[in-house]
């Protein structure tokens, strides 16, 4: 069996199946047991886009990787459809998690978790309550709240505001009106241009997700507009000083942007009381964390160094 071989899986939550993709290490054998890392990707993110990029090179150095599309997400099932909740997102790792325990192949005690963007915030609210998750990677991690309260300048109660919005749109929606889905990020570089977008980060976010460079069919680049307040209200460090006591490894990137998940970065490794490493790939910039070669291999590596002594030293 090559390197970096898949498998396509599904698996339960409470109400619907959210959808996987299994990156086997080469020569895997269903008699063996292996560490096992969830990967928790970014907002709008599915398991083909960055999850597979981390998912492969993770499988070539010998862990057995889960890529998950969110629920109301890519391939998974629920409704509304592009609902982003930072609730359900933290349940997904948990269900993740639930899978991966049935799986005679995996190490039950050698689980690990990977969050990257805002999937490393999600996968930070998990791990505070999910301690079958023995270790922590992140890679250039959001706290989407912050990043969702901070984004909108226009005012000083442009949060609330947005709240307010969000519960009218809900109002008109029990009296049978249809919710918007906004989008992510501008849908090309001509339609950026059109709006004035300049920023360096979110040409690139385009540049990443809208081009053939990394587009999925099953990303719609749309949120369910509800989701917003959802956002809004979500702290994805909340209680880090008192629950996370698994092992962390930080990684950013060097070049900083508007992003901020070098200061998020940076935060989080603050307050947690277990950190263990934090590791600057120096020149890069936060999209280019995804998929350019170079900087992913340096990524995938000190995670590697990180999980070989917190998941692979368990069952010594």
């Amino acid at each position: 069996m090559p390197a970096s071989s898949t498998r396509d899986v599904t698996f339960a939550n409470d109400t619907f199946n959210l959808a996987g993709q299994l990156h086997l290490p080469e020569g895997f054998d269903e008699n063996s047991k292996y560490p096992a890392i969830v990967i928790s990707t970014p907002g709008s993110s599915v398991k083909e886009q960055i999850g597979a990029n981390y998912g492969r090179g993770l499988a070539d150095r010998g862990y057995l990787a889960l890529a998950l599309d969110p629920g109301f997400q890519g391939q998974s099932g629920g409704q509304p459809r592009d609902l982003e909740n930072p609730a359900a997102r933290i349940d997904d790792i948990r269900f993740a998690v639930d899978y991966l325990t049935t799986l005679d192949y995996v190490d039950n005690d050698r689980i690990g978790a990977l969050g990257i963007c805002a999937g490393g915030g999600y996968a930070v609210s998990a791990t505070l309550t999910e301690h079958r998750i023995k270790a922590l990677g992140t890679v250039v991690p959001v706290n989407v709240g912050r990043a969702f309260r901070q984004g909108d300048t226009s005012s000083k109660r442009a949060a609330v505001a947005m709240i307010e919005a969000v519960g009218d749109r809900r109002t008109a929606a029990a009296g049978g009106l249809k919710i918007d889905r906004n989008m992510w990020i501008p849908d090309t570089e001509e339609q950026a241009a059109a709006f004035g977008i300049t920023d360096v980060d979110t040409l690139e976010a385009v540049r990443y997700y809208r081009t053939p460079r990394g587009y999925s069919e099953n990303s719609t680049n749309r949120r369910y507009f509800t989701s917003d307040a959802m956002m809004l209200g979500y702290d994805a460090f909340n209680l880090v000083e008192e629950l996370l006591t698994q092992p962390l490894q930080v990684i950013v990137g060097g070049r900083i942007g508007t992003t901020f998940s070098y200061a998020d970065g940076l935060a989080l490794w603050e307050k947690a009381p277990n950190a263990k490493n934090f590791h600057v790939v120096q020149g890069a910039g936060h999209y280019e964390m995804y998929d350019e070669p170079k900087y992913v291999d340096e990524a995938v590596d000190t995670l590697d160094t990180f999980y070989q002594e917190f998941l692979t030293a368990q069952s010594n």
